[in-house]
């Protein structure tokens, strides 16, 4: 079975704009928590921990004389430090980033001749620092020289693994075999490796993907120290001669050592137990190479007191090459005798097995062998943060380049069943365990720059549902008037089967992407679009017609404002709810569709002056070469006086009539960043901001209350009443925007917007006005600053880790997401925000 998407998933996956907040939401799922994944956590720790003392240029000295600092908080690359003589007073207290900051092992300074002399602060709490500096120095604790030196600096365990790093790597089949290979490449851990020897070969057996962390994984010089023979994989021995591999185990042996990444390399790594495995014990285990069911398996070798082989059972005469891999005590996957039985999971039988129940007494019995005892197991601790029903990302067993939106599907002690979606055709569930390095939090690809894999949705032409409308109980509509000559024209044209095809079946809905496309629709993007939708049932396919649509336009949010339902036409159709997203909010909106082909014509019509674009833009009409209203004419400024087009400009100045409120959905987020802030208080204001822009291209002034917006709750009673539209309140004066008072330090918006590269329109990229310079700002006045934004609930967090002015000026989207615990999403708004004063800054203060 194939697990290689086809090529119009590999485009899907490329265009499409995934996002991890709406899928969860779509599915009702909660994503695993992000600390449940302790080999990514592992790969991203510095090493230098609390506690720990070294030497730091002081701050303000000109000669550069160091003294002694000790770390108080570690942030990723941050450092909060606190020099010695301060003893337990936080108010001097500073951050530093460990990649730019002059930071020094402790007895460095007298090595170098260097002075070494304290902050003035330490001079006046102590008179007699140098009797302070000595003891400082003579004590233990000091930060690792490795650490703080070199070119090294400050690096963590995974940026240490470089692209072209050689590692040995042991046998899967042989503990006592090794070979080497080379980093290719280094993904948040995740290492491509070629085998040397292996250089131009097809890819295959030559490279493979493990994390660094994996036990197999050895630095080199391991196998000449283990007294391990060096040999080439099985499969790569058929592509070279002997000699070819002789040259290479050569220059092998002679791959320098790097011991500046020694112990940072073993730090995480696990030690492995000694085992009490003998030869010929019968147990249960995963295939590794497969890992889809559970099957009877069998210990043919052992290495030693740490690693033993394991071989699944096969009775067929002609079973071929045995499916073997080697394990130690800890290994994933392997279960006593039983325990498929006892967890209520299905144990598949040995290949060649005769009979239609397998039972391991009889089983044991016909192959004359023991069952391993449970004490040789380790004992399994329900101490994992992983529940049926939520969301990961895992690494595909066969095609270990392909990482996929994954759903734990079971639970059963310390493994979970995982179903990966975006699969070429829907396979079994893969079986890890807690501690897999092939599994990984929610937004890891994102974050990492890696593709993921996820579940394309089928296009309209493809559907095959057949749709039941209820009767709906109202009042006959009126008559409606003769529709005009041209749509009348445009209904013989159609296709002779529109008809024929039942009352409810629509015609195909052409793009005619050579009209005229109005001031609300990109015309690169309606390009782009199928050449046709169709045909199908007509709520289906005109629904998809307006979500691609709406999705063509410069901004999304206006043209769904434009297609929603009001009072001033009513077509007696079908409510539906339609979305829209810009600038990384969801819009909702309710949205007439008809419901019988008969009227799906001027339906089109209808909705195309409604974008003020032409109206033959789309519908049951292919426009081959020119079209009938003329429209290749027509430009965006001077569109809304032709009167070829019925009349479809609006009066300049004319303010919007009130529509149906339009629902904007807030993204889940993390509990750290949830905001509660009602629509339409101060905190809240950003959220209506798309939908009061001036639009440049359009003359309408007029722009929805902000008191129209909705939160999740609201929406949800609303979406269970009638689709039909309440009558409009009594109009009311539009309440003007005010800003807040400046509080110290201040800052304010600076109304001159830069225009955005990606839109001919105008967009909102406000500036920020500093009274004070961020270099002076203490941990109050940074929580005031974050109070004063969309990421006001985040402010908690400044407060608890005593970020002040200094530190908020050194954080970044790595450090946001790794100290604060944020998802992607949450930590890009908040960065944006740290971006505004950190350029602030530079323009007002750094001179």
């Amino acid at each position: 079975m194939s697990h290689e998407p086809l090529e119009s998933e590999r485009d899907s996956a490329e265009d499409s704009d995934f996002n991890w907040d709406e899928y969860l939401e779509e599915k009702g799922a909660q994503s695993v928590p992000h600390h449940a994944f302790k080999h990514v956590d592992q790969g991203l720790q510095t090493g230098l921990a609390p506690g720990m003392k070294l030497e730091v240029s002081g701050r303000g000295q000109e000669d550069g004389a160091c003294w002694v600092a000790t770390i108080i908080t570690t942030c990723g690359q941050l450092l909060l430090l606190r020099y010695e003589g301060y003893q337990d007073d936080r108010r001097a207290d500073f951050w530093c980033d460990i990649t730019t900051a002059d930071l020094r092992p402790l007895g460095w300074s007298r090595q170098q001749g260097r002075p070494m002399r304290p902050p003035e602060g330490v001079r006046e709490k102590n008179q007699n620092w140098e009797a302070l500096l000595e003891e400082a120095l003579s004590n233990s604790g000091g930060a690792p020289a490795h650490l703080l030196e070199g070119v090294q600096n400050a690096l963590n365990p995974v940026d240490l693994l470089t692209p072209g790093t050689s590692l040995e790597l042991q046998d899967s089949r042989d503990a006592g075999v090794a070979w080497a290979a080379a980093i290719e490449d280094n993904v948040g851990g995740r290492l491509r490796l070629r085998y040397h020897g292996a250089e131009g070969l097809p890819d295959g057996p030559a490279t493979l993907w493990l994390f660094y962390l994996n036990p197999l994984l050895h630095l080199p010089g391991w196998a000449r120290d283990s007294g391990c023979t060096l040999r080439p994989p099985a499969a790569l021995l058929p592509l070279r001669s002997e000699d070819e591999w002789a040259e290479v185990q050569q220059k092998i042996l002679a791959l320098p050592r790097d011991t500046s990444i020694t112990e940072e390399f073993h730090k995480d790594r696990p030690v492995i137990a000694t085992h009490c495995f003998t030869e010929g014990m019968k147990l249960e285990a995963v295939d590794p190479a497969a890992p889809f069911s559970i099957s009877p398996a069998t210990v043919t070798k052992v290495f030693g007191e740490v690693h033993f082989l394991v071989e699944m059972d096969d009775l067929r005469e002609d079973g071929g090459e045995k499916r073997s891999f080697l394990c130690h005590r800890d290994s994933p996957g392997i279960f006593p005798a039983q325990w498929s039985l006892k967890n209520g999971v299905k144990l598949s039988p040995p290949p060649g097995f005769q009979g239609q129940d397998f039972d391991w007494a009889h089983y044991l019995k016909q192959c004359g062998a023991e069952a391993a005892p449970e004490n040789c197991f380790p004992a399994e601790q329900m101490d994992h943060c992983f529940k049926e029903s939520s969301m990961l990302e895992a690494v595909d067993p066969l095609c270990p380049q392909n990482i996929h939106v994954a759903t734990v599907t079971k639970v059963k002690g310390h493994h979970i069943w995982l179903q990966l979606e975006g699969l070429q055709q829907p396979g079994l569930d893969v079986i890890r365990h807690a501690d897999s390095m092939d599994i990984f939090p929610v937004s890891w690809c994102e974050t990492n720059g890696v593709a993921l894999r996820f579940p394309c949705k089928p296009r309209v032409e493809k559907l095959r549902k057949v749709a039941v409308v209820q009767p709906e109980k109202q009042k006959a509509p009126p008559r409606e008037p003769p529709p005009p000559a041209d749509t009348a024209k445009q209904q013989a044209n159609s296709s002779p089967s529109d008809g024929a095809n039942g009352k409810y079946c629509c015609p195909k809905i052409y793009f005619n992407h050579r009209c005229f496309s109005g001031p609300y629709l990109n015309k690169g993007r309606i390009a782009e679009l199928p050449q046709c939708v169709g045909p199908g049932n007509c709520l289906l396919v005109l629904k998809e017609v307006l979500s691609l649509l709406i999705n063509s336009g410069y901004k999304p949010s206006r043209v769904l404002r434009e297609l929603q339902l009001d009072q001033e036409s009513r077509w007696n159709g079908h409510g539906e709810v339609l979305k829209a997203k810009y600038k990384g909010k969801t819009y909702r909106a309710t949205v007439e569709i008809v419901r019988t082909a008969e009227r799906v014509a001027e339906f089109c019509r209808k909705t195309c002056i409604k974008l003020e674009c032409c109206p033959n833009l789309f519908g049951p009409r292919m426009v081959l070469e020119h079209c009938s209203e003329n429209c290749s004419v027509l430009t965006k400024t001077k569109y809304r006086g032709h009167s070829n087009l019925e009349g479809t400009g609006k009066k300049l100045g004319r303010r919007r009539k009130r529509r149906k409120q339009l629902f904007v959905h807030k993204k889940r987020r993390t509990s750290a960043s949830v905001d509660n802030t009602p629509a339409g208080s101060p905190q809240g204001s950003g959220e209506e901001e798309d939908l009061d822009e001036d639009d440049s291209l359009s003359d309408d002034s007029g722009s929805e209350n902000p008191d129209d917006l909705q939160d999740d709750s609201e929406y949800s009673e609303k979406k269970s009443q009638p689709p039909t539209p309440s009558p409009s309140p009594p109009a009311t004066p539009r309440p003007t925007r005010r800003r807040r008072k400046p509080r110290s330090p201040s800052y304010s918006d600076d109304e001159n917007r830069p225009p955005s590269p990606k839109s001919p329109r105008v967009e909102a990229v406000p500036k920020l006005r500093l009274d004070s310079s961020p270099l002076e700002w203490s941990v109050t006045d940074v929580v005031r600053f974050i109070r004063t934004t969309d990421c006001a609930p985040l402010a908690r967090i400044f407060l608890d880790q005593e970020i002040d002015g200094q530190a908020l000026l050194l954080l970044n989207l790595p450090t946001v997401q790794e100290c604060m615990d944020l998802k992607l999403g949450p930590a890009i708004k908040l960065c944006h925000h740290i971006e505004r004063v950190k350029l602030a800054f530079y323009q007002q203060f750094a001179s």
